[in-house]
């Protein structure tokens, strides 16, 4: 059992051909899309290795020994008790998502809560259903919250469903459990069917309680759907394969509407990947051990050497909010620091509007690369100010 240090840049560059590694030229670091710059788990390498080697590369009708795989590792990390028999496959989490709010949304229009800041692709899988987004967004004053009284303000008015992120992309926070309490009643209170996206929550940092979703909407008369992967925790996004949960017998009778091709549709060597990943949690383990240590190391250096740019306190992922309101970055410091620092972010507004003046950053690298990017932050502050005249920010 083992778990390799990040591997060397030029040897990521030279070796891997994801857009991480192509999106941008060679001098810009690369801090933005959700990959990791480790290796895999040996385990998950035998899998799907010996899946080629058997010749074992046909098509799924059905999640088939993911199923308890998930519903063991769920209990033993959360004591989530998840029925097998309602587990369902998708290609990955976003089609899992798209699939579900069909089942749910009218065959024209409808209306989908989000709350922003958040995962950026959610604007464009709502669009996919021919429905429209309503954002809610986060209490920033409240470390990033769930707003329950906008939220249920919003159910109230008539909306069809609600896309909840958690852990939240972009600020890495985990929801409460009495956020989620307070939310399973407000949709069963209005009838709103909550989507939880929940595929970071496996690399919950230490100290930090996760709460399913699940686990405590059915006990509320809630509707709802998870839908997660192992592709975040163990760097699997290329295998294609995850799972859609119902965790209540309404939302269950309804996924059994789910397109018979969605489980053709996933890949077999993903299937394989994620049972060998829910098995060896010990690979999972250390990388969260590097990725709190990053985030540490990341708020110790821009204390140092950029004080302007402050870091919300991620509790769950590798990603991190990184707030530059204090700078003269303007509304996406993200595209001046990769045309000026020549380091690479998501842009900030990208999650919605109040997304202004942020950047996410990605931690799954090496310590150094932290520290560098910091420089290039500090650099970027620099220029940026003498340009304007002001002198260092």
């Amino acid at each position: 059992m083992t778990f390799e240090p990040a591997l060397p840049l030029p040897h990521l560059r030279r070796t891997r051909s994801s857009i991480k590694w192509r999106r941008f030229p060679e001098d810009v670091l690369p801090l933005f899309v959700a990959e990791m710059d480790w290796g895999i788990a040996p385990e998950i390498t035998a899998a799907v290795t010996d899946a080629l080697a058997a010749g074992d590369t046909g098509y799924l009708d059905n999640p088939g020994p993911l199923a308890p795989a998930f519903a063991d590792f769920a209990a033993a990390s959360w004591g989530w008790q998840v029925n097998r028999a309602w587990v369902h496959l998708a290609t990955d989490v976003t089609v899992g998502i798209v699939e579900v709010l069909r089942l749910e949304l009218p065959r024209t229009g409808g209306r989908v809560v989000i709350t922003p800041p958040v995962y950026n692709p959610f604007y464009e899988m709502i669009g996919e259903t021919g429905a429209e987004p309503v954002e809610v967004p986060l209490v920033e004053a409240s470390d990033w919250s769930l707003d329950l009284a906008g939220l249920e303000a919003a159910f109230r008015d008539g909306v069809d469903a609600m896309i909840l992120c958690h852990p939240q992309n972009p600020t890495g926070r985990v929801h409460t459990r009495a956020s989620l309490e307070a939310l399973a009643r407000l949709a069963a209170t209005y009838d709103v069917l909550v989507v939880s996206d929940e595929v970071h929550a496996p690399l919950t940092h230490p100290g930090t309680e996760f709460v399913p979703f699940g686990a405590v909407a059915a006990g509320a008369g809630a509707r709802s759907a998870t839908v997660t992967s192992a592709s975040k925790a163990w760097n699997l996004a290329a295998v294609k394969c995850a799972v859609v949960v119902g965790n209540d017998p309404r939302t269950a009778a309804q996924l059994d509407g789910l397109p018979e091709e969605l489980a053709a549709r996933t890949s077999l060597l993903g299937l394989r990947a994620n049972i060998a990943a829910f098995a060896n949690t010990y690979w999972r383990d250390a990388a969260v051990e590097r990725i709190t240590a990053n985030v540490a190391l990341l708020a110790s250096e821009l204390a140092e050497h950029a004080p302007e740019v402050k870091l919300v306190p991620a509790n769950a992922g590798y990603l991190v909010w990184l707030d530059f309101r204090d700078t003269a970055l303007g509304d996406d410091p993200a595209a001046v620091l990769r045309e000026v620092g020549r380091v690479a972010f998501n842009s900030g507004p990208s999650f919605g509007s109040v997304g202004r003046g942020f950047a996410r950053a990605n931690l799954a690298c090496e310590p150094s690369t932290v520290v560098e990017a910091v420089r290039r932050i500090e650099r970027t502050l620099a220029a940026v100010g003498a340009r304007l005249g002001v002198g260092s920010l």
